[in-house]
């Protein structure tokens, strides 16, 4: 009996044991304004919607600093630049969940739902973005976009009004996920549409289970994602807004990922055994936002003394505490197109005083700053940093009152043009100039919203829309040249710098890089 069980036993014992998957909990500054990412433009949501949950047709890689095929395995663009037609990945499959089972993989007819309810007023999902889609508008896609078909099941074209350079790197941005057209049409049927934004649905490396306000989502590894299950399972947003409760949490080895740390917080992980600090170049400018509709910020002169009130080197020493460079426009230096000749404004209040007297305000003028309650990368003290303007500004007359408003209330505020200062930062989604100029300076931004100076100039639209019809680089260069030129001397911004975009993780993750974009991908980390 003994000889009868022995090789059984052995044969028992070389079966090898699976790693079980680990959860991975991540400190997150903000909670996501909702889970439709199309309706939102800050990068708290599109990190907990676009970055786990969603993939686009195409994906922009920072390494390369190439577009690169996601839901698309390919596309050709015609002679003309007008035509787009992409071939979509076969047998994708969407998320499973206790709300929906899909009866069918990805197809045309979910890449033409995801566009057509952004650009289509007919269509019915179109009224339900209680928010809008403000970045289709602020890209200006309605006008851009002449029709959408589908030639194949697995095969989508669009035809463009005139040619883009920006349009392939476009797809890749957070607003242009591909939902579940069959989800969405269980929703309207049910009555039900605001469930898109609560209960969402993608094909992305991870499935949403639940959220809990100002508290924490929870999502679980997508077993059948297209590149392969993520290795650690759950996925939890530990929604931190403190940043020095984010680095405790972190050395408790409550998270293994603490996002937006503050500067010193970087210095201290960087002085442990047990964490990591991962950083790279920010394509990103933190900056103070001039309302030109309101009076009388609606004269350059005003916005012009503003700029050269603000003493930003001791600003810069302060709150970013030297991991940060200055900034003079509204580009990152890293920037191609970036214009290396602009002036600037440096600190000079005698100036400023006499700008004030030129526009019939030598006695000052009262005016708000607007800024958020709790830190980020964009604005690592934000109690600091406006009291900071707001000293400097009383030296020159003007009294500013300061406004802080939670983070969801600020940017719904701000984007309907309540606000007369405010601070506010801006991370492109690719390398591309035109995703800074877009969005920030078009007229159609400003009816988006996130246009946050509120200037609308026929000019400066120009410069815009004939830059991205240049297929050359060197002409697209000149053309932003100048637009940066008149967007510092109409003195919109008050830019103040570029940061780092540092993340800390303990010592045992692996496979987290960072984007210069604030983009988040945890699919690729695991825990040793």
């Amino acid at each position: 009996m003994r000889h009868a069980i022995m090789p059984l036993l052995l044969v028992t014992l070389s079966i090898p044991i699976m790693a079980q998957a680990k959860p991975l909990s991540v400190c997150t500054e903000a909670s996501p304004e909702g889970f439709d990412v199309v309706q939102y433009n800050s990068l708290t949501t599109t990190n907990a919607s676009a970055d786990v949950l969603m993939n686009r047709l195409v994906e922009y890689d920072a390494s390369t600093g190439k577009v690169v095929p996601s839901l698309a395995e390919s596309w050709e663009v015609s002679a003309d630049g007008k035509v787009y037609t992409f071939k979509l990945r076969p047998n994708v499959p969407f998320h499973t969940t206790e709300y929906f089972k899909p009866t069918r993989p990805l197809n045309a007819d979910d890449v033409l739902l995801s566009f057509q309810r952004m650009l289509d007023p007919a269509n019915p999902w179109h009224k339900v973005a209680q928010s809008g889609f403000p970045h289709a508008q602020s890209m200006q896609l309605p006008s851009l976009i002449k029709a959408i078909d589908a030639p194949t099941p697995l095969a989508v074209r669009f035809t463009l009004d005139h040619p883009d350079a920006t349009f392939l790197a476009t797809l890749s941005m957070g607003f242009a996920s591909i939902y579940s057209a069959e989800y969405a049409g269980q929703l309207l049927a049910a009555g039900t549409p605001e469930k898109l934004n609560s209960q969402p649905i993608g094909t992305g490396p991870f499935v949403f289970v639940r959220y809990q306000k100002d508290a924490v989502v929870r999502y679980k590894a997508n077993p059948d994602y297209f590149a392969g299950k993520p290795a650690v399972d759950p996925l939890i947003y530990a929604i931190t807004t403190d940043p020095t409760v984010r680095l405790q949490r972190l050395k408790a080895g409550e998270c293994q990922i603490a996002l937006s740390p503050k500067p010193q917080d970087i210095s201290a992980a960087q002085q442990t055994d047990t964490l990591k600090v991962v950083q790279t170049p920010a394509f990103m400018t933190a900056f103070v936002a001039l309302n030109t509709q309101h009076p009388p910020l609606d004269k350059p002169e005003v916005r012009q003394a503003i700029n050269l009130a603000f003493d930003k080197a001791s600003y810069l020493k302060a709150v970013f505490e030297g991991t940060a460079q200055a900034a003079n426009g509204i580009y990152p230096p890293n920037t191609w197109g970036y214009a290396t000749d602009l002036p600037g404004y440096a600190y000079d209040p005698q100036k400023a005083r006499d700008l004030l007297a030129k526009a019939g305000l030598k006695d000052g003028f009262s005016t708000t700053i607007w800024t958020r309650p709790t830190g980020s990368l964009l604005n690592p003290n934000p109690a600091l940093g406006a009291q900071l303007l707001q000293a400097d500004l009383a030296k020159v007359g003007i009294t500013a009152q300061i406004r802080t408003l939670e983070w969801g209330e600020l940017i719904r505020r701000s984007k309907a043009g309540e606000h007369d200062l405010l601070f506010m930062g801006w991370a492109g989604d690719n390398g591309d100039p035109d995703n800074f100029l877009s969005p920030q300076f078009s007229c159609a931004a400003v009816q988006a919203g996130t246009n946050f100076a509120r200037y609308c100039s026929p000019e400066l639209d120009k410069l815009i829309s004939d830059g991205k019809a240049q297929p050359a680089q060197a002409e697209r260069t000149r053309l932003y040249h100048q637009a940066q030129a008149l967007i510092q001397q109409q003195a919109l911004w008050l830019p103040l710098a570029h940061p780092v975009a540092a993340v800390l993780t303990r010592g045992n993750v692996k496979g987290y890089q960072p984007s210069p974009f604030g983009r988040q991908d945890f699919s690729k980390v695991t825990l040793d």
